[in-house]
């Protein structure tokens, strides 16, 4: 027998999106005791989650409680259990720090991982579903298989030996056939958080128009300012008029902030107001607060769907191929990157620095490197480097600048931090988002280069530093992301509309996927100085390694982690998987 996890819920293991197999022809067994509630029966392989090839056991337990902790039954039409009786709940589990729900994780033949996300039938017993009103639009009911087959699942890691095992997949995202939210009791909401990024309009313009024009939802807001909106601020009425060439113009029309995350107040509001589908927009931070939001709604027995859009400018979100501005950003980033060449080469020994963004993360600074082929040395917070010495920053300054008469030099923002002066002061400072407040290293770099050949070398430079920052950020996403924001935004609603909640939209291995929200929050994505991508931009600059004879020592005994990040395909040469 093969041993299939299946935790939450039996509808969940049922599968919602199956229309087929909406009947398991099996025999279980219920196991009642005071803790919770199991099954244990065997499973053929017609019940649709996954092929296999003899009758395997499936183990889950299922609790469908109400608030206060007494079990009851939900009422037709209601959005959460309601209950019959009063009990005391522990109040060390308060609403600002629900329990996390486990991982929805089902194994398969051949090492077979799905690591599923969450669905409104894990926790609310008895939904009713309804046919997808897609089948009915004229644009789409003449594509062929245009609805996604309840086994179709994403590999994480493509690049894989003969004897590998299948590995960890997740969910393709698409429309179902059936949906569990009728189109006019639909209360839907938006809301942008933390940093501006290219394209944020574009996937507000299309969530309103994918509820509107395929779904026929109608009652769709904006939170104003962030997750404070949520509780400070009215909300903004949205519909394609509204919304119709907001993708030309850069920023979000909701406006964003950091912070404000109040989990109990913005649920309470999200409650009070009767919203039942809350698509949240943002960085790794801001999908934090929305795994937290999601799990506070679960614990309450809400019917509300929690969609994720993963936005980061610096591309340092785990998992995904890459977010959306990311194209726009390494564009903008060109013009930048050109009027430093342009000044450098115009002058003796003339040097042109551009500071990127990339606070952990200097996937801005690698790839706009790689695609003006001007630069001649990139500095990223990944890769350690040093100013002075045989080898150091200095010496391969000097050395171009007598080959070549001119240098660009491309550094991001959270490069060399540690070389800065009160370097412990400053990273003990967070904004509201809790990230670290970093010195300004484009200013201190530049004055160290003056000082070193001014004082030291007597070697007379013309440095010209150019921080485009805010401009690559505030500008309007190019036409890939916008084809890229229309898949994210229009993923998410079918994911939301199916009836899944607590998931983050993204690209896996060139598919749409749905992605828990524990494997997004999980860790940062970072360039990997081991790996074929950093050895491009090395041998396209030219540039020496930097690496001192300490931090070489260091890194050889963190190759063994290096290769394990490949292994499990997070990093490395498939993160970000562009080539």
């Amino acid at each position: 027998m093969d041993f299939v996890i299946a935790p939450s819920s039996f509808p969940s293991f049922l599968n919602p999106d199956n229309s087929k197999n909406n009947i398991l022809y099996c025999y279980y067994n219920n196991i009642f005791n005071n803790k919770e509630n199991q099954s244990r029966f065997p499973v053929p392989s017609s019940a649709g989650i996954f092929t296999l090839t003899r009758f395997s056991t499936v183990t889950f337990s299922y609790d469908h409680r109400c608030p206060r902790g007494c079990r009851s039954r939900r009422i037709p039409g209601c959005s959460r259990i309601k209950c019959s009786r009063r009990t005391d709940m522990d109040s060390s589990k308060s609403a600002t720090s629900p329990e996390i729900s486990k991982p929805k994780i089902l194994t398969g033949p051949g090492g077979y991982v799905l690591e599923d996300v969450p669905h409104l039938s894990d926790y609310i017993p008895d939904l009713t579903c309804h046919p997808n009103p897609l089948q009915d639009h004229p644009a789409y009911s003449v594509v062929k298989q245009y609805f996604v087959h309840v086994d179709d699942t994403v590999p994480q890691k493509v690049v894989v030996h003969k004897d590998s095992p299948r590995g960890i997949h997740f969910r393709r995202a698409g429309a179902r056939q059936r949906v569990y939210f009728d189109s006019d009791e639909v209360h839907a909401c938006i809301v942008t958080c933390g940093g501006l990024c290219p394209g944020l309009n574009t996937v507000i313009r299309e969530i309103v128009c994918g509820l509107y024009h395929m779904y026929g939802v109608k009652k769709v807001e904006g939170i104003d300012g962030g997750y404070r909106g949520f509780y400070a601020k009215n909300t903004v009425h949205l519909d394609p008029k509204v919304v119709n060439d907001i993708h030309k113009r850069g920023g979000t029309i909701l406006g964003t902030s950091r912070g404000g995350h109040d989990t109990s107040k913005i649920v309470d509001s999200i409650q009070d107001r009767g919203i039942n589908q809350v698509y949240i927009i943002g960085g790794d931070g801001t999908q934090r607060g929305a795994s937290v939001i999601f799990e506070e709604i679960r614990r309450r027995g809400l019917k509300v769907s929690v969609a994720g859009i993963p936005k980061t400018i610096d591309n340092d979100i785990p998992v995904i191929d890459k977010s959306f501005g990311f194209d726009t950003a390494v564009e903008e980033a060109q013009r930048a990157i050109n009027a430093a060449h342009v000044e450098a080469e115009s002058i003796d020994n003339g040097i042109g620095l551009v500071k990127l963004m990339g606070r952990y993360s200097g996937f801005i600074a690698m790839y706009a490197t790689l695609a003006s082929r001007d630069v001649d040395c990139c500095l990223i917070p990944e890769s350690p480097f040093y100013l002075e010495g045989p080898g150091g920053l200095f010496e391969y300054i000097e050395s171009r600048l007598k080959e070549n008469g001119h240098m660009v030099i491309v550094i991001a923002e959270g490069a060399g931090q540690e070389l800065l002066s009160e370097s412990m002061q400053s990273m003990a400072l967070k904004d509201a988002s809790g990230n670290k407040l970093l010195k300004d290293v484009g200013l201190w770099i530049s004055q160290r280069i003056k000082d070193y050949f001014s004082k030291q070398r007597k070697m007379p430079i013309n440095l010209k530093y150019i921080d485009p920052t805010y401009m690559i950020r505030a500008v309007p996403s190019n036409a890939s992301d916008n084809v890229y924001c229309t898949l994210l935004a229009q993923s998410a609603v079918h994911g939301a509309m199916a009836g899944y909640t607590g998931f983050t939209s993204g690209l896996v291995n060139g598919r749409q996927t749905y992605i828990p929200f524990n494997r997004i929050i999980e860790k940062q994505n970072k360039v990997v100085i081991t790996d074929r991508m950093w050895a491009r931009l090395l041998s396209s600059t030219n540039q020496p390694s930097f690496w001192n004879p300490k931090v070489s020592m260091e890194d050889k005994g963190n190759e063994e982690k290096a290769t394990e990040l490949l292994d499990n395909g997070i990093c490395g040469e498939e993160s970000p998987r562009f080539n």
